[in-house]
């Protein structure tokens, strides 16, 4: 792809635009470094809850406006909430750009949160949680973290709990939003075949009444970490599982080589070594993998699997041999080539969805300023050695290091 282009506004915010001509599809997105993280103990659930809500109400828009602006034009309007970062984004034919950053613009910087409108959507996220709470598979990730970030924001659940969301009033969003907004951690990013000129003009004008305004909010990383182990008795027929621990933040030079030696472990090819012998030798489970995500000054690595509660002994122990092999056992040449082979295809892969690309490049300015192009990805991806895995391995895969979760079922 070509190079990416980059304006900031007097305010602070920052648009960054890559201009394909061969598209007829624009997607464009704001980024707030802002998450579930950021919530104070009387708040839990307030990011996600306010990315609900932006739909719901600005000062000239109301909800069935903001819904029917875009779909009557055959666009898309969507936004999530990680625990970092909320982002609202749109996609739409390049004819209607204008309409969609609009959009995007009156919902992120002018929800009014109507009142009736905030008790409809309580009762929305409730549902939202008890869904989660259904599907055991989502539930042991979110409260996985819980056990990895004891006592810290990062291991709440982004969706709250009951007792909280049924607190929160107008005067709550606002006063997060107030607390946590610093225009110079605002992205607007797009791409489309738009020149990026076009694109400059229309965000200073849409933006430009936006105050310049810097948080105080200093994040506080983790200072604890204990290891420990957790069984629970839930309602399913399956046990699940997750292991795991606290791994590397995002500017920590291991960070790259433990994403590849974790892609090698669990990654999402077919090949990856604990599909290779968990689910293709032995069909112990349907899926397996691994995760490594990484924060601005912490991260988690994680593995899960469900199986039947009579083969999670064998289930252990065929994971326990895979980490073993990692700790005692430098990759060949020849298995170190296929690796990196398969990873830059993977990221080259990932490149190619332009909504994806756009939303990655708002996320990597805010968290390291900067956007690394594939070239220079793959650069160093080639340089990883066989010896820095291994010594990742050891380092990382200490099972006595390792938080546990199972979720069993009750009968």
């Amino acid at each position: 792809m070509e190079e990416y282009q980059l304006h900031t506004l007097p305010n602070g915010i920052r648009i960054v635009h890559k201009q394909l001509t061969h598209t007829q599809i624009a997607h464009v997105g704001i980024m707030l470094d802002i998450g579930s993280r950021d919530e104070q103990p009387h708040q839990q659930g307030l990011a996600h809850f306010w990315e609900h809500m932006a739909f719901k109400g600005t000062e000239r828009r109301s909800n069935l406006q903001i819904i029917n602006r875009l779909e009557n034009v055959g666009g898309e309007l969507n936004a999530y909430t990680t625990k970092e970062k909320i982002c609202f984004h749109a996609s739409v034919l390049t004819e209607h750009f204008d309409k969609a950053l609009d959009l995007i613009t009156d919902i992120t910087f002018h929800s009014s949160f109507p009142e009736k409108q905030i008790e409809r959507e309580r009762n929305v996220i409730l549902e939202e949680i008890s869904m989660y709470y259904d599907s055991p598979e989502d539930a042991i990730q979110d409260d996985f973290d819980g056990l990895i970030f004891t006592q810290h924001q990062l291991g709440a659940n982004i969706l709250g709990d009951a007792d909280s969301l049924k607190r929160y009033k107008r005067e709550d969003f606002q006063e997060f939003i107030a607390q946590n907004i610093d225009t110079e951690k605002i992205i607007v990013s797009s791409v489309s075949k738009l020149p990026f000129k076009k694109v400059v003009a229309l965000a200073e004008r849409l933006l430009k009444d936006i105050p310049a305004k810097k948080t105080q909010r200093i994040r506080q990383a983790p200072t604890l970490y204990t290891p420990q182990s957790q069984t629970v008795r839930r309602n399913i027929t399956q046990a699940q599982v997750a292991i795991g621990r606290q791994s590397y933040a995002l500017e920590d030079p291991k960070r790259l080589p433990f994403f590849f030696l974790v892609n090698l472990l669990g990654g999402p090819g077919m090949n990856s070594r604990l599909n290779l012998s968990v689910r293709e030798k032995y069909g112990l489970v349907y899926g397996i993998d691994a995760q490594y995500t990484p924060f601005t000054d912490t991260g988690y690595f994680g593995i899960y699997f469900g199986t039947e509660a009579s083969q999670l002994n064998k289930t252990h122990s065929l994971i326990q041999k895979e980490l073993k092999t990692l700790r005692e056992k430098p990759l060949t040449a020849n298995q170190l080539h296929i690796t990196k082979q398969q990873l830059m295809g993977q990221l080259a892969m990932s490149e190619e969805g332009n909504m994806s690309y756009m939303l990655m490049m708002a996320k990597s300015l805010l968290d390291t300023h900067r956007i690394e192009s594939l070239e220079n990805l793959f650069g160093h991806i080639k340089a990883i050695t066989a010896q820095e895995l291994q010594d990742l391995a050891n380092e990382m895969f200490d099972e006595q290091q390792f938080c546990s979760l199972t979720f069993l079922p009750e009968h």
